[in-house]
């Protein structure tokens, strides 16, 4: 499994920067009030960066021989996954929210604190679940072993032609 590169986290967050202006754009055309994220989604954003992390501890302690047990390969894939996902998550949310503060920036009409503070509260969370599925995709790190060489490969230091 590759890591997540910065490459696809730009890419999501710039598909919701687009996104979050289009819904307030839309809302407004049609006469209604933009859209404001609730106060509860900032707050599980944290949460979940938070549970991924944690989850991701054990994992590292296995790795580096400090639980004594033996790393479940099955269980680490899972939470890495789990993280991988977190954090295309939190660029897409942080990516939308900053298309609805783009949004308010172009109006004429300043908006209230209320819903600046919603949102610049969700793209701060949304940058904190993206950092907690990176560091969570990093302590699921396994390092390679001495044997997991490709089949057929003789390894380093092997010369075919002297045998």
């Amino acid at each position: 499994m590759r890591r997540t590169g910065a490459g696809i986290l730009i890419l999501t967050a710039a598909i919701g920067l687009g996104i979050g202006f289009l819904v307030d754009q839309l809302l407004t055309s049609a006469g209604r009030a933009t859209f404001v994220p609730g106060v509860t989604l900032p707050i599980l954003l944290v949460l979940l960066g938070g549970f991924v992390v944690v989850l991701a501890l054990p994992i590292r302690r296995a790795t580096r021989g400090v639980a004594g047990t033996p790393v479940d390969p099955f269980r680490a894939v899972r939470i890495a996954m789990l993280a991988k996902a977190s954090s295309i998550v939190g660029a897409a949310f942080a990516g939308f929210a900053g298309g609805l503060a783009l949004f308010l920036l172009t109006r004429p009409v300043t908006p209230s604190v209320g819903s600046w503070g919603a949102v610049i509260a969700t793209i701060v969370c949304g940058v904190l679940l993206v950092a907690a599925g990176l560091v969570a995709e990093h302590l699921c790190t396994i390092r390679k072993d001495d044997d997991d060489e490709h089949p057929g490969d003789p390894g380093p230091g092997f010369d075919a032609h002297s045998h």
